[in-house]
């Protein structure tokens, strides 16, 4: 009998910056770690750095404040800026990715807002594709070229692409399936125009390249306040933090239960 632990893998990408995937990529973490799971966090955009940066927050917060606050194992990995070293880099990367798969429940790896090599590497690994999304009409364009006037999707745009080449890769690797997941997140609270169309054609995308939709995360200004303190709305029941629950940050512990619920495919 094969004891050997493997990691359930979670990418969190999308090839655009500013989508909020290092919010995602802690907030997840922090839920699998409450619900006793092991769990590493892999910052592949080591140079911008802004999950490496939260982690770093949460351990400066914990530090002075004599606290014990769940904490994954993070590991962190800059691009190689030699092109003549990359090969030898994509390699080492993809063999210490590989060492983290025994030895955790799950392994969150945020990505780059750019494809680089390990843009890459990161998807090779992946088991669940956690994908965020403004509720903005060029935000679609990563997915799919639309003409709005018309009414009419086009070809797919350059990461949905990007994704049918992984899972043909997925697949010639013997894994048939990969959970991908588009999820709203910095979505605005109010009902506007713009939001229900971005959603109507989500749902129309998600039949062609084979994706669900979660609601995902609301543009809540808590998310940017806790950041700063390496906090999750998650951590605020902790007794020991002696903060009070606010309206915002229930509702936000519902949506990050929803997309954390979510990462299980229906059966």
């Amino acid at each position: 009998m094969d004891n050997t632990k493997k990691a359930h893998i979670i990418v969190v990408s999308n090839e655009k910056g500013g989508t909020g995937k290092s919010t995602i990529s802690m907030h997840l973490a922090i839920k699998l770690l409450q619900e006793g799971f092991s769990v590493a966090t892999v910052d592949m955009d080591g140079r911008q750095g802004t999950l490496s940066r939260y982690i770093e927050n949460r351990q400066s917060f914990c530090e002075k404040n004599h606290l014990s606050l769940p904490m994954p194992a993070h590991f962190k990995f800059e691009p190689q800026e030699n092109y003549s070293l990359i090969p030898a880099d994509r390699g080492r990367v993809c063999h210490e990715i590989s060492k983290l798969i025994t030895n955790y429940d799950a392994l969150i790896i945020d990505t780059p807002g750019n494809k680089n090599y390990l843009f890459e590497e990161a998807h090779k690994f992946a088991d669940t594709l956690i994908t965020p999304i403004s509720d903005s009409l060029i935000d679609l364009n990563v997915l799919s070229e639309i003409d709005f006037e018309a009414g009419r999707v086009g070809k797919p745009g350059h990461y949905a692409s990007y994704i049918w080449d992984v899972k043909k890769y997925l697949a010639s690797q013997g894994k048939a399936y990969l959970n991908w997941i588009v999820t709203g997140n910095k979505i605005s609270a109010l009902n506007s125009r713009n939001k229900n169309i971005v959603f109507e054609y989500l749902e129309k995308l998600s039949k062609l390249y084979g994706f669900r939709i979660c609601s995902g995360l609301k543009d809540r200004v808590i998310y940017k306040e806790l950041f700063l303190e390496g906090l999750t709305v998650l951590d605020m029941q902790n007794n020991d933090l002696k903060r009070r629950m606010s309206v915002s940050h229930i509702a936000a512990k519902r949506e990050i239960r929803a997309l954390a619920e979510s990462i299980c495919p229906e059966a």
